[in-house]
């Protein structure tokens, strides 16, 4: 289950994917020295780390929230980010427009979860030659998300599948553990959104609320299925935070449960090396 992120190919079986950062770019300075200091952490070198920034939310509660900076600029902050850590990055993009400039500093492209079913922006993504992240919507079985999946795959691209959770009646998710087991199926690396499956949509008016002391618990579920990578949102000071404050988590406290989830990741391994083949549900 190789995939190529950036320059690199990437197998992980022997070192699972992390994509961590900011909801969105918030200041230039910041973002480089947050991506600087996620990279540093000793836990990190256990995992192929992919920094995360947005330089557009589009997705946003209400109309006044913080949306970035944009794909000018934001992608100038991330082109610097790339070249002064040497780290692959990642950002959303929205539309078909933006996905040649996009691909030209972007190593892999994220497709939003409420945008997971737009045939043309998956096969755009698909056909830039960037690995194309699709954010499982909310609103689809594990099944359904494989068509996301194919349809990047019939134009030639290479995808990672993340699960954010499932809508679980008014302003909340909930997490179907068995759905990473069945999206395995696909053969491709499934990544588990540790800070985003605690939202809670809307939950506090005019913004997401959140449960982030919860991440470790999720984190460690995901990696005993397993997954083949999480994602997770990171801060220095989240109630500062311009975007998702309820939800992501403080830096201080990234390393202790990487250091944690990682014995999770070898043990599932062990497991699946001990049985002889990989855990796969295929769909009934």
């Amino acid at each position: 289950m190789k995939i190529l992120i950036g320059d690199k190919q990437i197998d992980p079986n022997t070192a699972p994917i992390l994509i961590a950062g900011p909801c969105v770019i918030e200041d230039e300075t910041e973002t480089l020295r947050l991506a600087e200091r996620i990279a540093a952490l000793s836990a990190v070198q256990q995992f192929f780390f992919v920094f995360k920034a947005s330089y557009a939310k589009d997705n946003r509660t209400a109309s006044g929230s913080y949306r970035g900076p944009g794909l000018d600029e934001g992608l100038r902050i991330l082109s610097r980010v790339r070249q002064e850590t040497g780290c692959p990055v990642l950002s959303d993009v929205h539309a078909i427009e933006e996905i040649p400039a996009a691909a030209e500093v972007i190593d892999v492209l994220q497709i939003p979860a409420f945008l997971s079913r737009q045939t043309s922006l998956l096969e755009a993504a698909g056909r830039s030659g960037r690995t194309v992240n699709i954010k499982k919507g909310q609103f689809l079985s594990p099944e359904a998300a494989g068509h996301a999946v194919e349809k990047v795959r019939a134009v030639g691209g290479q995808v990672l599948l993340t699960e954010r959770g499932t809508s679980f009646g008014y302003n909340d998710l909930i997490v179907d553990f068995r759905g990473l087991a069945r999206m395995r199926s696909f053969g491709c690396p499934i990544i588990f959104d540790v800070t985003h499956s605690l939202q809670r949509p809307g939950g506090l008016g005019d913004r997401s609320g959140g449960e982030p002391e919860l991440a470790g618990v999720m984190a460690r579920a995901a990696a005993a299925v397993p997954c083949d990578g999480l994602f997770i949102e990171t801060h220095p000071d989240p109630a500062s935070a311009k975007s998702d404050a309820a939800a992501m988590i403080a830096l201080d406290e990234l390393g202790p449960m990487l250091d944690d989830v990682r014995r999770y990741f070898d043990l599932s391994r062990e497991s699946e090396t001990s049985s002889g083949t990989p855990q796969k549900i295929e769909k009934r």
